[in-house]
């Protein structure tokens, strides 16, 4: 491996593109998180209540209601019946990530992702090793386990602890018991687990991605013939098992990315310097070559002029 494939992810990108170009959706994805975010604040901030609520559920101008899905299902569980406002809110949203890409929630709107993202970046800056990863299927048990408890008490589980939730109580109210909530899921993913809060946790992402997983919107490998395996991809992915089939697989196996755990976060794109990948949707029926056209060994000068 030559000292450039040793180079930061993305840094090969940038010096090809340029610094946006490697950059683009990730920023793209802060200035969303950021907007979605400051609608919450600006009525307890500044008294300007265009958005009313949370995450959880909300009302936007005074008409628009929005509800997570996996509150009302959970209050559905619990034996509560949501007013009509808050199931219409729940479908709108539902429809919405169905079609988008659920976990798109996860990269494009949850405050908490920056956290996450931002523990996943220390970790590899202090060189930490890779530490323990919860099995595949944890976070079909902690959603199973969630839905359960709301069943068995009556309540809505997941709100108590809920970090998103507690991250917004926080900056409105201050410091506080919520702060813990936030700080424990950033020493989680930096000090025990990398990437493990969101890829081996969260039941807001198991249930997002169930919901997104036939959505249109996608991430594919059409260029995949070109990869250079410099590994930048699987280094940014949150999620990079998602990767592998589209990238590396046989003649005939489509190049779209169709595993319901993608985030559609786009890092991908970003900083591959060979321009491999790009968002399409889930009906591309593009013919991209298998990597093996390009790395298929050619016969030697001599074995050509023998044959």
């Amino acid at each position: 491996m030559t000292a450039a494939r040793r180079l930061p992810a993305g840094r090969e990108a940038a010096r090809k593109f340029g610094w946006w170009r490697a950059h683009r959706f990730l920023i793209l994805r802060r200035l969303s998180q950021l907007f979605f975010l400051s609608l919450f604040l600006l009525g307890p901030w500044f008294g300007i209540w265009w958005v009313k609520g949370n995450l959880s559920g909300s009302l936007t101008f005074g008409v628009l209601p929005l509800t997570d899905p996996f509150i009302a299902v959970q209050s559905l569980l619990a034996g509560h019946w949501p007013q009509t406002a808050a199931l219409v809110g729940a479908v709108i949203v539902a429809l919405v990530y169905a079609l988008i890409g659920g976990r798109v929630y996860c990269s494009w709107v949850c405050p908490i992702n920056p956290v996450t993202d931002a523990a996943h970046w220390l970790h590899r800056k202090a060189g930490m090793p890779k530490g323990w990863q919860p099995g595949p299927g944890t976070r079909w048990w902690v959603l199973v386990m969630v839905l359960a408890v709301s069943a068995l008490t009556g309540t809505i589980a997941w709100e108590v602890v809920n970090p998103i939730s507690m991250l917004h109580r926080g900056l409105i109210f201050g410091m506080g018991l919520a702060w813990t909530f936030v700080a424990a899921v950033f020493l989680f993913d930096f000090a025990l687990a990398r990437r493990g809060w969101c890829g081996h946790l969260c039941p807001v992402g198991r249930f997002y991605g169930l919901l997104g997983s036939k959505s249109v919107l996608r991430v594919s490998a059409p260029r995949r013939a070109a990869c250079n395996d410099c590994m930048d991809c699987f280094a940014v992915c949150p999620e990079m098992h998602v990767i592998t089939p589209a990238l590396r697989g046989a003649a005939g196996d489509t190049p779209l990315i169709l595993s319901r755990d993608c985030t559609n976060c786009g890092r991908c794109i970003d900083v591959c310097a060979m321009d491999v990948f790009t968002f399409t949707h889930r009906f591309d029926d593009t013919d991209a070559p298998a990597r093996e056209t390009r790395t298929r060994p050619q016969p030697a000068s001599g074995a050509s002029r023998a044959a």
